[in-house]
């Protein structure tokens, strides 16, 4: 456990860097603008307000993530599973908490418009990739990184806060954030209010700052207090 626990901060940040390096060939690719041609023409985008993408992706994506943070508030106050003490528990909180602090505030501070300002889908924007940080495109910006992908990549905090006492439940928990985050990718890409690369860069600024809040000193102290026992076909890592 100790050798796995020194490792993992140098995976962690080595995960972090090809991750960056993906994302820049991503960005040199140009295929931002090509992915929301795929759903969108000179009327906008189709997909925009159908029940799918707008009512079960985005609204449903929040009252989503609020639920699954009311339940780590709960775990924390009364541990339903043996696991991260309580006060690691609040810590785990508090970084998925600074995710969705972090990325909302990038985008109040970025000149990129979403896909549906865009002129030829509607709009009345011209494509500048956001990397050109003080570019104007004559929309209304603010659209980058991807706010509701932090509904999901928001809670890679509970990986952290798990893998070292349930590693099976973190990585499962890891899967799990992953399919969701890019489901909610899919959703806004396809109403044309977010390019893959609005989420991606989401992805990896919740990371990022995971790993850099893990980096910090923990809060440390035995497991949870006891907890009804859970049986081994549910409770196995």
């Amino acid at each position: 456990m100790n050798r796995v626990a020194t490792r993992a901060p140098a995976r962690d940040i080595a995960l972090a860097g090809v991750a960056l390096l993906g994302l820049a060939l991503w960005e040199a690719s140009g295929w931002d603008l090509a992915a929301a041609r795929l759903y969108g023409g000179d009327s906008g985008f189709a997909w925009r307000e159908s029940w799918l993408t707008s009512n079960l992706a985005h609204q449903g994506g929040r009252w989503l993530a609020w639920a699954v943070l009311a339940l780590m508030a709960v775990d924390a106050i009364r541990p339903l599973l043996d696991g991260p003490s309580r006060r690691e528990r609040w810590y785990s909180i508090v970084v998925v908490l600074a995710c969705t602090v972090l990325v909302p505030g990038m985008k109040r501070l970025t000149h990129s418009s979403c896909p549906w300002d865009l002129r030829e889908f509607g709009g009345v924007a011209a494509y500048v990739p956001h990397w050109h940080w003080f570019a104007l495109d004559g929309g209304p910006g603010h659209c980058f990184p991807s706010g509701h992908a932090v509904a999901a990549f928001a809670f890679l905090g509970g990986y952290f806060g798990w893998r070292r006492s349930r590693p099976g439940l973190a990585r499962a928990w890891l899967v799990g954030v992953c399919v969701v985050g890019a489901l909610f990718g899919w959703a806004q890409l396809a109403r044309g209010a977010h390019y893959p690369s609005h989420t991606l860069w989401s992805a990896w600024l919740c990371w990022s700052l995971c790993v850099i809040i893990n980096l910090l000193p923990r809060p440390t102290g035995g497991n949870a207090a006891p907890v009804a026992p859970v049986p081994r076909a549910l409770g196995a890592d």
